[in-house]
């Protein structure tokens, strides 16, 4: 599948302290690669086609830009892939009430996805790969962990991993049994199947059903479940192990802690990820935003509406990754005025030294990406800047390459 066209990232002179992020199974922050390694493994989870990107998405998905665009200023060479469930319960539905062919819905919603991101800046992955791309390495990988005693068949015909062959199973997200159970009926899951063996057991394959689609594989006909498509995806295109699984909150269970769990079962190397790390979730003036309630804010509406993308992203910057947040017209105001001064400040032929500005944004996103702090930083030197104006001819553009290598705002409008 393909990807989308990379914005340029501008060289920057020095380099910032090691990144640390807050790990999900450890509760604390690591370090993102280990000390000295010259590259960098990164998974995010991606879209399920069945609508365009709410600013949900779009939050996770510049989170893991920042690592993507720290990475690579710290001369890292940055190994990053990313999925699209393009075969999957939630698209069918969508496809039937609109009336639509399923694949043409995805293809659709995914071409827009890919417009949103250009748009707001973000980095490419090296590997854009869609569910149903995926399909005969799930095969393969479904039939391996059926030999392995991982796995077993039901009486349906669909196939499920065996939670109780996994001594490691829970420890990506510490949760207790019922809370599992809780989230596997809000998520997807089939906990109250009857014939599993254990309620928590996902399934690895579909059997062909009525009206879905259906692939020959090693392990017969039918199509993937959810977790095993991201394992497979990650293991073909990064490895047995990786540095950061990314996503929302939303994914620690079950999604994350089973594609670690079903990785781990193939390859036998224990954790799958060094960092499992999860962004909060994004509300809408004072409530939940989820397509259930109707009230998601779509990336594409907001361009529609001729709003500048650098002020969305500059909005979803303005607080931390992984808090719970509100989105609100007033929030993009302050977006638009901030955005405001720091184009008026880069557009000054002189201005304030920017060496120390730089210092503290590196400082700043390489402490879990403490976007705030970060964002204080540009305001100071750009608000000095315009206070009092300044003496150095480069400050200018070292600022705005900063910012937008850094950020990825774009100060040149």
């Amino acid at each position: 599948m393909d990807s989308w066209t990379a914005p340029h990232v501008p060289s920057l002179p020095g380099q910032g302290p090691a990144l640390h992020l807050h790990d999900t199974a450890s509760g604390g922050q690591r370090e993102t690669v280990e000390p000295g390694a010259e590259s960098a493994t990164m998974y995010v989870c991606g879209i399920t086609p069945y609508d365009a990107t709410h600013l949900g998405h779009a939050a996770t998905m510049i989170t893991f830009d920042l690592v993507h665009r720290y990475w690579l200023d710290q001369g890292l060479e940055v190994n990053y892939a990313q999925n699209v469930t393009d075969v999957d319960e939630p698209l069918f539905e969508r496809a039937e009430r609109d009336g639509t062919d399923w694949q043409v819905l995805g293809l659709r919603e995914t071409a827009l996805y890919r417009e949103d991101m250009v748009a707001l800046q973000v980095l490419p992955p090296r590997h854009y790969i869609g569910a149903i791309e995926s399909i005969p390495s799930v095969g393969n990988a479904v039939a391996e962990l059926l030999e392995k005693g991982a796995a077993y068949r039901h009486d349906s015909g669909d196939v499920y991993y065996a939670v109780e062959s996994n001594p490691g199973f829970g420890s990506e997200s510490n949760y207790d049994r019922e809370t599992m159970l809780r989230y596997a009926r809000e998520r997807g899951g089939d906990p109250d199947r009857e014939g599993k063996r254990d309620p928590l057991d996902p399934v690895l394959w579909n059997a062909p059903r009525d009206g879905e689609p259906s692939w020959d594989t090693k392990v017969g006909p039918g199509r993937p479940g959810w977790h095993i498509e991201c394992t497979c995806i990650a293991l073909d295109f990064l490895g047995e192990q990786i540095d950061v699984q990314g996503g929302g909150s939303d994914l620690i269970y079950p999604h994350h802690e089973f594609s670690a769990a079903h990785a781990e079962s193939l390859t036998g190397t224990r954790p799958f990820a060094r960092s499992y790390v999860h962004t909060g979730m994004i509300g809408l003036d004072g409530e939940k935003m989820s397509k259930s309630l109707g009230n998601l804010a779509f990336v594409s509406k907001l361009r529609a509406e001729g709003v500048d993308p650098a002020a969305v992203r500059l909005a979803l910057l303005a607080d931390h990754y992984r808090s719970d947040r509100q989105w609100s017209t007033a929030k993009l105001a302050e977006a638009e005025l901030r955005l405001g001064r720091w184009r008026e400040a880069v557009s000054r032929e002189l201005a304030v030294p920017a060496g120390a500005m730089l210092t503290a944004l590196r400082e700043r996103l390489a402490d879990d990406l403490d976007t705030a702090g970060a964002l204080a930083a540009v305001d100071a030197w750009a608000n000095e800047t315009l206070a009092n104006g300044g003496e150095d001819p480069s400050a200018p553009t070292l600022a705005r390459d900063t910012i937008g290598g850094l950020l990825g705002i774009d100060c040149t409008r």
